[in-house]
């Protein structure tokens, strides 16, 4: 049997929607033959591209091979063949158009952050809530290869005591003038909810959670180091928005996590993205894809001393985690499990609560900025 899941895909046409969500997700999915259920059931995804500039809609479909878009959301939302609710747009955008869909008895899947402040987040919890709708948050970071390779690490006691967790996210981001830039420019207003303190907390905040232990407390700094970029219109606009942040948080069972995001930072390590844990047995670094440990038996015992070269090949030391299973697109994987959980009810725990607890820390993190304090993350 076929089970037809209608999805009002809004805000595709941005980076995130079409890449990610889009392209790397649905379509493939849908080329895959559906999603197979263990009963050999199918789940079939049926979307509809939904967006404001007709022509980028009509690219996209062309591209993508999904025939289906529009400009007039309300015309989807009043559409009984459409059972889900998708939001891509900007973070300012995000809250009224889920509103609209949970009125309109859609379920709701939506990007980070959920809203730009946590009393419109949990409002949007509490609505979902009470009309019954199944909803869920993008928290792709926890699919990555080299997070679930940590994972496994953590759960057959390879460090032994956990000590600490250290992040460092981000690369150059150009600022337009003589080369491209490759982020919307939006992302560097703070009136239009830009800032890398809200886009990147709220993935630390579940990456921290469900990975490492809950976060107690955060102290934060952030800085807006490029003061001037050019937008998609060769046009120079003044940077009103954090562009780096340098974060450190304090998690229950006293794990110390540390977090640098920048966009402006020269990439000399692994990845985009690299983790390192640090335990009593072993040590581990992961990056998108790969993970490297140094178990205690492996590891070196340097001396300081300044006036020779360096003896040790720190970089050797280290083994490289095989590949044990194939591991898909992150944003494909999490699509997957909840259309399962549309259809079959399975269970989903990614939601608007957890993603709530994002835009707390996001908040918190800019209090603490401008408090120049550390502080205490409360349950919500």
């Amino acid at each position: 049997m076929e089970h037809k899941v209608g999805i009002i895909m809004n805000g595709v046409t941005g980076r995130m929607g079409t890449n990610q969500h889009l392209m790397r997700s649905i379509a493939e999915i849908i080329k895959q033959g559906g999603v197979k259920l263990d009963n050999g059931d199918t789940i079939m995804p049926d979307p509809v591209l939904v967006g404001r500039n007709e022509a980028k809609l009509k690219a996209l479909s062309k591209r993508s091979g999904v025939a289906k878009y529009t400009t007039d959301l309300d015309s989807v939302m009043n559409d009984d063949q459409y059972s889900v609710y998708f939001d891509a747009q900007t973070t300012g955008r995000r809250a009224e158009a889920v509103k609209q869909a949970v009125k309109a008895g859609k379920h709701i899947y939506c990007e980070k952050p959920v809203a730009v402040d946590t009393a419109t987040a949990l409002e949007l919890h509490e609505i979902c809530k009470e009309a019954g709708v199944k909803n869920g948050v993008v928290q792709d970071k926890l699919w990555l290869p080299g997070l679930r390779k940590l994972q496994r690490l953590i759960e057959n006691g390879f460090f032994g005591e956990i000590l600490s967790v250290r992040g460092e996210f981000g690369y150059w981001v150009f600022e337009g003038q003589s080369i491209p830039a490759q982020r919307p420019s939006w992302n560097y207003r703070k009136e239009d909810d830009g800032g890398i303190i809200v886009d990147m907390l709220c993935h630390w905040r579940y990456v921290l959670d469900n990975i490492f232990g809950k976060v107690k407390a955060v102290s934060c700094l952030g800085a807006t180091h490029i003061k001037e970029r050019v937008d998609e219109q060769g046009k120079p606009y003044k940077c009103t928005a954090d562009d780096a942040a340098y974060a450190t948080f304090e998690l229950e069972g006293g794990v110390i996590a540390q977090f640098n995001s920048s966009w402006t930072v020269r990439v000399r390590r692994d990845d985009l993205l690299t983790v390192q844990v640090d335990g009593t047995k072993g040590s581990a670094v992961a990056g998108l894809r790969e993970c490297y440990i140094q178990h205690y038996g492996n590891t070196p015992k340097p001396v300081w001393n300044p006036d020779i070269a360096q003896p040790i090949e720190f970089y050797e030391g280290w083994s490289k985690v095989p590949e044990q299973e194939p591991m898909d697109n992150a944003f494909k994987v999490q699509w997957e499990l909840f259309l399962k959980h549309i259809v079959t009810d399975s269970p989903f725990p990614w939601d608007m609560m957890e993603g709530a607890k994002g835009v707390q820390l996001a908040e918190k993190g800019l209090e603490s900025w401008e408090q120049r304090a550390w502080l205490d993350i409360p349950e919500l």
